[in-house]
């Protein structure tokens, strides 16, 4: 440790030299405001009084050992490096299928399913709600032939797979199991990601179905399920992403995020669940924001607090249930309709922050999805926006670059601190679950996004090509359109489907779903023997609706 006397005469020589400049300053009516969205201002320079305690070897630790601030693996990308995930999905199933076969052969190493708003809300296409909506943000599933279509040819023994889907996770994920049954591929051999995270919903983005509680108890009840017959896959990516994108600065949505995975932790606990039966498979879904070095901090924060979570406060004895493993996508707010082209240019710096960070998967957004879904000329560039930081950048080549750097290092500190506040904060009112029915965490995100907005306004924040340099062009190539006729194919195969399954089979699985679902019964395999009966994702909602209700938000948040 340094000396106590030399700390204390270093940090007056610092506090004479930073009023120096602050006098410096005065008079320069130019001067910027040097503050992070999280609300800290970033001083002229760092040194080592900035970080924790001086101590090195303490405050960094190695890379792959307790707190995992420097990553979770001790060579990282040096081992393997990070999974390339595009997010894809729009149409049909059949098209979906088609641009997931482009995307692998062009290097791609796994998948992300993007569904559409019906399908997210437990509508089948055919149902009035739906009518406008069939394909246009994701891909329609409305029963287990879709999902056969969709996942032709593809071999999920080899690829990975995640959905992001959350009110019906349970249903999509039975589909999955069942189309890979009938590939000849066992439940352990699957590897892949359901979102299933339904917190995030009622607060950011709204694809909610059930009211919190009894949505708690389908959370659960799939990772139970996943913990016993899926052992390689994350029955749960407990998402920052979208409280990001809803508004949040990078310390909400850290706080919020893992506020919300300690509700499912001691959810899972209360249900009986061993920690370390579950915890290792649980993943995180992170946004990749403007602000380069924030976005760095905040993911090394993140490991560190959930590593102390996890021992401290769950108890948890496995190693791998400390290390928290998390996917990326850039931040599709930050993409404007004004200039798209300067979207590449954001996305590659937000992509290298993620990476800098330690991610374990990588979505990179596409220069028109401000305008509509990404063109295959658009999301081939994105993928190779990614193929270049791996390949040639050399940033790959070493773990944690930037560890050790008195800024990073200070505005991780400065991230865990203000993080661990909001925490307390929660706990004290009950819980995340709790927080949300009160609608904290709403006023919180809505007040950041506000704030941020005025800022932009007054040209107190530059977006380029929106409130300065706007002379450039607007003009976007080609824009990827959905066929209107998807919408009326798909209710043709639906019908189709409805009239040639067996419709025994099918009242005796729907029934006994009822029947499980009025119980405390895990409902994972009733749900699997109505997706094998072909019930449809909204006949298994219609019935869940019946028995939990709907949830209704409070308007007065």
């Amino acid at each position: 440790m340094t000396d106590p006397d030399k700390v204390q005469a270093l940090r007056g020589e610092r506090k004479s030299w930073e009023e120096s400049l602050e006098t410096a300053a005065v008079n320069n009516p130019e001067r910027k405001k040097f503050v992070l969205d999280s609300g800290l201002q970033v001083k002229t320079a760092y040194d080592p009084l900035d970080t924790a305690g001086l101590d090195y070897p303490d405050a960094l630790n190695w890379p792959g050992q307790y707190p995992f601030t420097r990553g979770i693996q001790a060579n990282m990308y040096r081992g393997r490096l990070w999974t390339m995930r595009q997010y894809a999905g729009f149409g049909s199933a059949g098209e979906t299928n088609a641009r997931f076969r482009y995307l692998l052969d062009q290097g791609q190493t796994g998948l992300s399913t993007a569904f559409d708003l019906p399908t997210q809300v437990g509508f089948d296409s055919d149902h009035p709600l739906a009518r406008g909506e069939v394909g246009k943000v994701g891909v329609a599933i409305d029963s287990l032939v879709d999902m056969e279509i969709l996942l032709e040819g593809i071999p999920l023994d080899r690829v990975s797979t995640s959905m992001t889907i959350n009110s019906p996770a349970a249903i999509l994920l039975a589909m999955y199991m069942v189309v890979a049954e009938k590939q000849g591929i066992p439940p352990e051999a699957l590897k892949g990601t359901i979102q299933n995270d339904i917190l995030k919903e009622y607060v950011a983005r709204g694809t909610y179905i059930f009211p919190p509680r009894e949505s708690m108890r389908l959370v659960v009840d799939i990772m139970a399920y996943a913990a016993k017959k899926l052992p390689n896959w994350n029955p749960i990516s407990i998402s920052g992403y979208h409280i990001r994108e809803a508004g949040s600065t990078a310390v909400q949505e850290l706080a919020f995020t893992l506020s919300n995975a300690i509700s499912y932790m001691q959810a899972a606990i209360d249900a009986g669940l061993d920690v370390d039966s579950f915890a290792p498979r649980i993943s995180f879904f992170f946004n990749a924001h403007l602000n380069f070095f924030e976005e760095i901090a905040k993911y090394r924060a993140a490991r560190r607090i959930w590593s102390r979570l996890m021992k401290e406060r769950f108890g948890a004895k496995n190693e791998r249930s400390m290390m928290l493993r998390f996917h990326t996508q850039t931040a599709g707010s930050t993409l404007t309709a004004q200039q798209p082209d300067v979207n590449v240019i954001r996305v590659a710096y937000q992509a290298l922050s993620a990476v800098l960070g330690g991610t374990q998967s990588l979505h990179t957004n596409s220069r028109d999805e401000a305008l509509a879904l990404p063109t295959e000329h658009s999301v081939l560039l994105a993928l190779r926006t990614q193929q270049v930081i791996a390949h040639e950048t050399g940033v790959a080549d070493t773990v944690d670059p930037l560890g050790g750097s008195y800024f990073i290092e200070s505005l991780t500190d400065h991230i865990e601190a203000e993080t661990m506040r909001y925490i307390e904060q929660i706990d004290n009112l009950g819980g995340s679950v709790a927080a949300i029915e009160k609608g904290f965490i709403q006023q919180e995100i809505q007040t950041s996004a506000y704030r941020y907005q005025k800022e932009v306004e007054a040209e107190e924040r530059i977006v380029v090509g929106v409130n300065k340099y706007t002379g450039g062009s607007d003009q976007a190539a080609d824009l990827l359109r959905v066929d209107p006729a998807v919408s009326q194919r798909q209710v043709e195969r639906l019908k189709e489907v409805r009239l040639n399954r067996n419709q025994a089979k099918l009242a005796e699985s729907l029934q006994e779903l009822r029947r499980a679902a009025q119980t405390s019964e895990n409902l994972m395999p009733s749900i699997v023997e109505a997706v094998r009966a072909y019930a449809t994702v909204g006949e298994i909602c219609g019935i869940l609706r019946e028995v939990f209700g709907e949830y209704q938000q409070n308007i007065n948040i």
